[in-house]
């Protein structure tokens, strides 16, 4: 799961860890500047991202990234060590629109491409994907450009590779 709350160290079991990210706030968007996304520690300054950032841009799961440890015990990310292929797309359904403000819905017109993903919250359904390296590109961005048009949601790429730009 994702945290937009004020950073504090965090552990679960499994050498799971919080890898925090900081950036600056987008106007209009979310009042957050932090991100807080699990990650199973792989050494002592490298872990693999466990989910689909909500606001963090240019991260995807899978990533394995090279991170900080500060007198706090908060690990924040540095850098990108090994890329995943994957991608980060996320969904906003028009609550206007013919899905309503349903994320079920969104995730089940996106079921066919394999992602995974977790809503944001219920007062504020975006949700945040992982798009496999192995996905259809092509036929996903299809669909995500054919929604948008249709208004049964709005959609941000997070995270693209080049297989994502070419497909």
């Amino acid at each position: 799961m994702t945290s937009m709350t004020p950073p504090e160290p965090v552990t679960a079991g499994n050498g799971r860890i919080k890898v925090w990210y900081r950036f600056a706030p987008r106007e209009g968007w979310l009042p957050h500047d932090t991100e807080g996304l699990w990650a199973t520690r792989l050494s002592r300054d490298t872990a693999r991202v466990e989910n689909a950032p909500f606001l963090q841009d240019g991260v995807a799961e899978g990533e394995i990234v090279r991170f900080v440890t500060d007198a706090d015990g908060l690990h924040w990310a540095q850098e990108r060590v090994e890329a995943s292929g994957n991608c980060t797309i996320r969904v906003l359904p028009v609550p206007s629109g013919p899905l309503g403000r349903s994320p079920r819905a969104v995730h089940e017109l996106l079921s066919p491409f394999g992602l995974g993903g977790e809503v944001f919250s219920e007062e504020f359904p975006l949700v945040a994907f992982t798009v496999p390296a192995d996905a259809d590109f092509g036929g996903l961005k299809a669909l995500l450009v054919r929604g948008q048009e249709d208004g049964w949601w709005h959609f941000e790429v997070a995270c693209a590779t080049d297989a994502w730009r070419d497909g």
